[in-house]
């Protein structure tokens, strides 16, 4: 199953729902009181791309590559205060980030500072400094942190296009597994388009949030990784590893990369980033609906369900009281508290004109085109016949 590979130092649906795998993410632990937040600036700018550096490189040199690269990467230590007696304060996990502009801003996952007091980063050239956070982003388990440094220290990374990613495309992480830092692993992208649970509950507080359009990697992850950089062989960062997917275990009981690592996408970043600099949260486009995992959608399900064995789309398994679906008359299954699936729910079959295969499909539509506020068109499937609902896009509550 996946796992969260957290480095321990110490040894003391859109709203959309789904019955999906739960990721082991790969770094360190809501944010305690006493960590300090950098105050929000009045506004956000795109997030500014790097310049390769004048001369060119070869791209097929992965010598190269990673010394270009490599400077911008950084450990993440996070500190916890353990209480009476002692109030001291003791490095507790470490992850991986890396430097995104000139002004010093720093991406890393969400779960890497949770729980943190206090929050260091480590570059490569040697300086230690702490950090304060912006913001986070726990459907997307996004954090981004801001450090003052000398401008020499910043080598902002270079960032690339996630939708022009295609499996078989070769990558490279940059990270900090097990605590040796600088470590770089090679591999390819084994899928694109997969889900994990978010880091936040859903109303109810019985399932998460789906996070969507996460690409697969087979390039080695482990614990440590969290939050550092997935990267094309032209040293464009095109993800953030977040998570992998194991059934062994050390002999310390951390779990150990197995080839299936997954990474946030770098257009969402594009999207996070910018919103958390200028309010510190982002707004995720929000249905409030529940669906079937791509998993689940067996020929034994459409059977029971009375579905087509071609049958393709997002099953709406329940709607949530009062959410945009239920607005726009979409019908679920049953109530969502409710144990067991049963038949009579939408098979939403496109949006917009856009046809889905799935529930990541409509994940991954909702987020790459769509906003808050914004009207859609769903096309259902409903007792055998297509029905046309529209529906104005909500934010995750």
């Amino acid at each position: 199953m996946p796992t969260r590979p957290s480095l321990g130092l110490l040894a003391l649906a859109a709203g959309l729902l789904a019955c999906v795998f739960t990721p082991m993410n790969l770094g360190a632990p809501t944010i305690a009181p006493a960590l300090p937040t950098a105050p929000p600036h009045a506004t956000a700018t795109p997030l500014p791309t790097a310049v390769v550096p004048p001369g060119g490189f070869d791209p097929t040199s992965l010598a190269e590559l990673y010394t270009r690269v490599n400077p911008g990467v950084v450990t993440v230590y996070i500190y916890t205060n353990l209480g009476p007696p002692h109030n001291a304060s003791v490095p507790t996990a470490q992850g991986t980030g890396f430097v995104i502009d000139a002004e010093g801003h720093i991406v890393t996952n969400q779960h890497v500072i949770e729980g943190a007091d206090e929050i260091e980063v480590d570059f490569p050239a040697g300086l230690k400094t702490w950090a304060t956070l912006v913001g986070t982003d726990p459907d997307s388990d996004l954090a981004l942190l801001d450090v003052d440094v000398p401008e020499d220290i910043i080598v902002p990374l270079e960032l690339g296009d996630s939708d022009g990613i295609h499996v078989g495309d070769m990558v490279v992480a940059i990270g900090n597994p097990f605590g040796l830092s600088g470590t770089m692993t090679l591999g390819v992208i084994s899928a694109i388009g997969r889900t994990l649970d978010s880091e936040r509950t859903a109303p109810g507080g019985d399932s998460f949030f789906t996070a969507a359009d996460i690409l697969q990697t087979d390039a080695a992850l482990n614990p440590g990784n969290s939050g550092g950089p997935l990267l094309n062989l032209r040293g464009q960062v095109i993800g953030v590893n977040r998570a992998i997917r194991t059934e062994s275990f050390t002999v310390a009981g951390d779990a150990a990369s197995s080839g299936v690592g997954f990474a946030i996408p770098i257009n969402i970043v594009r999207r996070v980033v910018p919103a958390l600099i200028e309010s510190g949260h982002y707004d995720y486009p929000y249905l409030g609906i529940t669906s079937l995992s791509d998993e689940a959608w067996t020929l034994k399900t459409l059977e029971n369900l009375g579905l087509p064995a071609d049958a393709v789309g997002a099953y709406v398994t329940c709607v949530t009281p009062g959410g945009p679906a239920e607005r726009a008359g979409v019908i679920g299954a049953g109530p969502c508290n409710s144990a067991g699936l049963a038949a009579g729910g939408d098979l939403i079959i496109a949006v917009d004109g856009a046809a889905l295969r799935n529930f990541p499909d409509l994940l991954s539509y909702l987020i790459r085109n769509t906003t808050v506020g914004q009207e859609v068109t769903l096309t259902v499937l409903r007792q055998g016949e297509e029905v046309e609902a529209v529906l104005t896009i909500g934010a995750r509550p």
